[in-house]
């Protein structure tokens, strides 16, 4: 980096056992380096452009450091920066030089613009500048002008500040509707930008500005673009340095790029003119209109390599390309061509590409090929390239990464694997002069020194191109179509308004008692010196500005934090895009019974500042209105306090199908328009809910995962359940002694540790697995829980009704107050049956099997029947009853027992089964053979 005393070079590498990273200080042009050790990984290093000892140090997960003594100390400034979105003050704009713009990640996901000092860039200490969010991505600080841009939906808006004023929004023609804006150029007093329009893919269109960057008018039409990755877009737009105005571009029409360049900065675009003869001095076919010199615009990744074009501001008219000629670029043709009169002559140097470096303001140009394969040899030319010297830099070949000149000294630097080299070349004689310009581009006439071709000498440190300035007179090619106008296509080249465009409507700053021009269509080219002549700007339409009614009227926060906390400083921006603002009125309420009226309150200094106090949602309203009419902006501003936890409440037993309740418990209480985000199982689409519960079915046995994320705008929190789904279980409601009601805190650890101890005290005493109970207490009071029993196995039960032992075990253990537990103080707790004359069963099924107990027994009933009216008479007394059915009666007979799915899976767990009810099936295709005990199937009859 280049100080103000002298050059500092600070690199960045790891220590021999590469566990710390080091920091390698040089204050003496890297003839020796210091080094330090750093805490962090640092990615990007910015350095201030005026004061050499601050830096700033992105790392890769969004922390930003400060460095004020070259990266000896370092303090964190923020965390969630943007990569490449910090910038440091721009000297003669921003009033502190110690102020770093940045693009941040606020605490909700979204991206704000703010600014901070590097001695206190705190959270509280960082200054929102843009009211709203704005793009990931998208801030630029250069020059004047700070950009962001703001999509709402599929609509995307740019916004600019000029000279660190309120943002305005960028007015570019109605219907371009832009995918894509760079900027190109932003000196001068004027945004240079291309923009990619709705029907473009491969193509950008570049567009100029007036002085405050807000209004644009198209110059050039299809600029071609290349997409690089990461999302990187190069556009081919060069600017030539050294002489202001002067661009090149590749245009790109039906597939066919051609290079274009302007003098007058986009108002007209012509092809480079061919060269007359090739590199040894023969003729070239090559002529205008159907034959030009076409250029590939690309930068270098290395900043040691010239790229495929080449200028400076020291060598100004001097540029060195890349390219081919004919009807158009060609891809793989990179042969070199040179021009020291800016591209109005070209001669062929070069029939492959090379490196180029300028010294002494372009006395001496050094090549070097561009290759892949070790060299030991470089070209340089002292007489803008006409001839060029060979010279071995080196007696072994080295690879050759790039060139690079000391400061006021010449010198060729290059590097094979860890060797440096440099070689040295003096040019000093005595100085010529030779006097030669180039009249009237942009607007002056401008002459320059150039050094006589039989001169062979050394320009100097303190040599100045430039002779002279005299302003030309002004013609029509020093103006360009205002907003709002294009050009057109005819020979005459006029500009005319745009269908949509309005030339006598008045301008957003129009105020009543005021006046302004209707546009001619046409505007001065920014930065043009052209004095008297033509003035096609200058109209003859005077009109009195009329009262305009407010409209676009926008109301928000500075930060965009729609979420405070009670008793946060808020400051409220008032914004309207059209109208009358210096006798419109704004009536201003904030909801919570604060009401004020302000006079020209979009352009007072004075904001509207607050402080809620209590928690709530309050609605902010404010009125504008003058004699023309009215307009209203609402806003909603929530006050609450951050969240700090959720617990998700959820039984962790439950049917297949059956309804169940997720409850989501928020800490503090008194949160208030908490969202909830519920995601259940794999889905990876959440349900949202403004209440705390939700009702939900599991269509699948196994284990569920349930996960619910609250959140309040400030914060957000999340727990996670697993429920375990099944097809049959048995629930027991319990209750416990009053006593233990006074101990219950209704938190759910408490609940759940509560339900830990009943179940293992249960299964202690009952011989019951553990893994097969559950209790849940419940909340509220009275405590109260439910004991569920859960299948030994995942088994298919047999096809039949059975009885789980385990029941008539659990009922008797409670029966006996077998069931216990001591609190604090040595209290004991009894746990009891919620109703001890339920007649608890021993079927171990769901909420729905008795329903198919019931079933299944009617089935047998009335199957008994049917057998004893049919047989009674021919088999008087007999112990077994045989039925034989036709196959059209097989289905009835057979679906309540063999072929119900909801039957077959009623009873799991075999060693709890009593076999007091005997009943088999013996069947196929025919028909099927019942046996069923005489005495039980009278006893089933007669009850």
């Amino acid at each position: 980096m280049c100080g103000k005393r002298q050059v500092h070079v600070v690199l960045v590498g790891s220590s021999i056992n590469e566990r710390d990273q080091m920091l390698f200080i040089s204050t003496d042009e890297g003839s020796s380096f210091q080094r330090q050790p750093i805490s962090f990984t640092p990615e990007t290093l910015v350095f201030h452009p005026k004061e050499e000892d601050k830096l700033l140090a992105y790392c890769k997960e969004g922390r930003l450091f400060a460095s004020t003594d070259l990266g000896r100390k370092w303090t964190l400034l923020q965390e969630r920066v943007t990569k490449d979105k910090v910038y440091w003050s721009v000297s003669g704009v921003d009033v502190d030089p110690d102020l770093v713009h940045m693009e941040m990640q606020d605490t909700s996901g979204g991206y704000l613009y703010v600014t901070c000092l590097i001695q206190n860039c705190s959270d509280k200490m960082v200054t929102a500048q843009f009211l709203g969010k704005i793009d990931h991505n998208s801030l630029l600080v250069q020059d004047d002008y700070i950009f962001v841009k703001v999509t709402t939906g599929n609509r995307t808006k740019h916004y600019v500040s000029y000279r660190r004023n309120e943002f305005v929004q960028m007015r570019f023609p109605k219907y371009s509707l832009p995918k894509d804006v760079q900027i190109v150029s932003t000196d001068e007093n004027q945004v240079f930008l291309a923009l990619q329009e709705w029907y473009q893919s491969d193509t950008y269109n570049l567009y100029q500005s007036d002085p405050q960057g807000v209004y644009y008018s198209i110059v050039l039409e299809n600029v071609r673009s290349t997409k690089q990755p990461e999302e990187n877009v190069l556009i081919d737009i060069l600017e030539v340095r050294g002489i202001k105005g002067v661009f090149l571009a590749n245009q790109k029409i039906d597939g066919k790029v051609t290079t274009l360049i302007t003098y007058n900065k986009g108002r007209d675009w012509e092809p480079l003119a061919p060269p007359a003869t090739d590199m040894n001095g023969k003729p070239i076919s090559c002529k205008a209109p159907d034959c030009h010199l076409h250029l590939h615009l690309r930068w270098a990744d290395n900043p040691y390599v010239s790229g495929t074009v080449h200028t400076k501001d020291s060598a100004p008219g001097l540029i060195m390309g890349a390219g081919n000629l004919g009807s158009k670029l060609v891809e793989y043709k990179e042969e070199m061509y040179i021009t020291s009169d800016c591209g109005k002559t070209w001669r062929q140097v070069f029939e492959e590409e090379h490196h180029i470096l300028y010294l002494d303001h372009g006395g001496v140009i050094v090549a070097i090929k561009d290759t892949s394969i070790p060299l030991k040899i470089l070209k340089f030319s002292i007489d803008e390239g006409q001839t060029w010297t060979v010279h071995n830099f080196t007696s072994t070949s080295v690879f050759v990464d790039g060139l690079l000149s000391e400061p006021g000294d010449e010198t060729l630097v290059m590097t094979s694997g860890s060797d440096l080299r440099a070689a040295k070349f003096d040019f000093w004689c005595i100085p010529h002069r030779d006097t030669s310009g180039e009249k009237c581009i942009m607007g002056q006439e401008r002459s320059f020194r150039k050094r006589k071709d039989t001169a062979f000498c050394i320009k100097g440190k303190s040599y100045t191109s430039a002779l002279t300035t005299k302003p030309c007179q002004c013609s029509e090619k020093d103006f360009n179509c205002d907003y709002g106008f294009e050009r057109s296509n005819m020979e005459e080249k006029r500009c005319f308004a745009d269908f949509w465009h309005d030339p006598d409507s008045p301008p957003e700053d129009c105020h009543l008692g005021q006046t302004y021009e209707s546009s001619t269509g046409y505007r001065k080219v920014i930065s043009n010196m052209c004095e008297g002549g033509l003035n096609k700007q200058q109209s003859a339409k005077q009109h009195s500005c009329p009262l305009l009614p407010p409209q676009g009227l926008q109301v928000g926060i500075k930060g965009q934090m729609l979420a405070v906390a009670p008793g946060d400083d808020i400051t409220f921006i008032v914004h309207q895009e059209q109208g009358d603002t210096s006798s419109t009125k704004y009536q201003v309420d904030l909801g919570d019974g604060f009401r004020a009226i302000y006079q020209n309150l979009t352009v007072t200094d004075e904001p509207i500042q607050h402080r809620y106090e209590n928690p709530g949602v309050y609605k902010v309203t404010v009125k504008a209105e003058n004699m023309a009419g009215h307009d209203e902006a609402t806003m909603y501003i929530q006050v609450t306090v951050p969240l700090q936890e959720v617990h998700l409440e959820v039984v962790p037993i439950a049917g297949r199908n059956h309804e169940i309740n997720l409850t989501a418990v928020v800490l503090p209480t008194q949160a208030n328009l908490t969202v909830f985000y519920w995601w259940i199982g794999d889905n990876l689409r959440p349900m949202l809910t403004l209440q705390n519960s939700l009702l939900t079915r599991f269509p699948e046995t196994g284990e569920v995962s349930v996960t619910v994320q609250a959140s309040n705008g400030r914060s957000m929190v999340q727990d996670t359940r697993t429920v375990r789904v099944y097809d049959n279980f048995q629930v027991i409601p319990l209750s416990f002694s009053t006593n233990l009601d006074q101990f219950n805190p209704n938190i759910p650890e408490w609940r759940e540790d509560i339900g830990q101890v009943v179940t293992k005290i249960l299964a202690k005493i009952t011989g019951v697995p553990q893994e097969s109970l559950v209790t849940v207490v419940k909340p509220g009071l009275p405590t109260t829980a439910d004991l569920y029993v859960l299948p030994v196995d995942s088994k298919p039960a047999k096809r039949s009704m059975f009885v789980d032992k385990r029941i008539p075990a659990i009922v008797q253990a409670f029966n006996d107050n077998n069931v216990s537990f001591v609190v604090r103080g040595g209290l004991q707790v009894l746990v009891m049956l919620a109703d001890p004359n339920a007649g608890y069963h021993g079927a171990a099924g769901g909420p729905g099997v008795w329903a198919l107990a019931v079933i299944f027994l009617i089935s047998i009933i009335a199957t008994g029947s049917f057998i004893l009216y049919k047989f009674k008479r021919k088999l008087p007394g007999s112990r077994n009853v045989y039925a034989q059915m036709h196959n059209e009666k097989e289905q009835e007979m057979t679906s309540p027992v063999n072929h119900s799915e909801d039957t077959q899976h009623i009873i799991q767990g075999e060693e709890f089964i009593d076999d007091d009810l005997d009943s088999q099936t013996l069947g196929n295709h025919s028909g099927v053979v019942l046996s069923i005990n005489s005495r039980e199937l009278h006893s089933y009859l007669t009850s």
